[in-house]
């Protein structure tokens, strides 16, 4: 069934503009050439957020925020372990999901940080990334009460990722 859905989709876009009288074709041709216009205005925000991550942790510097958080998530028991994670997960999802598959490999998709990490990834966000791209593309340039409020979800995500493992795993 899933082969279908592209082609079907297609044919019934097709046939919606030929009903209203439209150039199907045209109209692909419009949307796809606003959709690379899009893409130009989001290219140097990807590539800035993905140099920054990529800065951050070959200088050392998440491994240094890491050990000195480490504290912090012991006593609301969080795995110290995921602390590398909770750090990136706002800025780079794809960061996360590396860090996130390492944890699992290192301590086991069944141990309480494989759990914690899994609850994690599925209830946060990429706060800053979302933020930029999308309030980027739309020119909201005011995030004022966007950011913070972000990232107090993204707290609340993780502490009820660690929750959540503590109860019911």
């Amino acid at each position: 069934m899933t082969d279908y859905i592209v082609p079907l989709l297609l044919f019934g876009v097709c046939a919606a503009a030929l009903y209203k009288k439209e150039h199907p074709y045209s109209l692909l041709i419009d949307g796809a050439s606003e959709g690379l216009k899009l893409l130009v205005t989001l290219i140097p925000t990807l590539i800035l957020l993905m140099t920054a991550v990529t800065m951050l942790r070959a200088s050392g510097a998440v491994e240094i925020i890491t050990k000195f958080l480490s504290p912090v998530f012991t006593f609301f028991g969080i795995p110290p372990e995921t602390a590398i994670l909770v750090l990136l997960r706002p800025i780079s999802g794809s960061a996360a999901l590396a860090v996130g598959i390492e944890l699992m490999a290192e301590h086991g998709v069944n141990s309480p940080v494989g759990r914690t990490v899994a609850v994690m990834l599925g209830s946060t966000e990429t706060t800053f990334y979302t933020i930029s791209v999308y309030f980027g593309a739309a020119g909201i340039q005011k995030t004022r009460y966007a950011i913070p409020a972000a990232l107090v979800a993204d707290l609340t995500g993780f502490f009820m990722a660690a929750l959540t493992v503590r109860l019911f795993f």
